[in-house]
């Protein structure tokens, strides 16, 4: 378990067969990214996996409405990229702004609007 660099190599690969398949624009292609940053934030590179968070956010910017809750993820995601790199205050613009989506699009006891909310808070303290 943890064998992180494994896991990269592997969704690596994955990602590039994907790229051949799928059109520049694909949601497909965003998960992909999307899960590339996973494993880069849980190896500690909060600047790599920014980058594939925001590769990720693009697409899904230009493939999805503005409240989609697939969009609130990638805020989410990016937010928790900055939070660990203690880049606070833009963690806590994309977090409020994840936490803005799910409130609009999810049930108010949904798990992911409290997550987000604990990550508001975490943020603020630090600040």
């Amino acid at each position: 378990m943890g064998d992180y660099s494994k896991a990269l190599e592997f969704y690596e690969k994955s990602h590039k067969i994907l790229e051949k398949a799928l059109p520049p624009n694909h949601l497909d292609l965003a998960i992909s990214y999307n899960n590339i940053g996973g494993v880069y934030d849980n190896m500690g590179d909060n600047s790599k996996a920014l980058e594939f968070c925001e590769k990720a956010h693009k697409i899904k910017e230009k493939a999805l409405p503005p409240n989609h809750p697939s969009l609130a993820t990638s805020y989410n995601n990016i937010g928790f990229a900055y939070s660990g790199k203690g880049d606070y205050s833009k963690a806590l613009s994309f977090l409020e702004k994840a936490l803005s989506i799910w409130q609009k699009s999810l049930p108010p006891n949904h798990p992911n609007i409290k997550t987000v909310t604990n990550s508001i808070d975490y943020v603020k303290k630090k600040m």
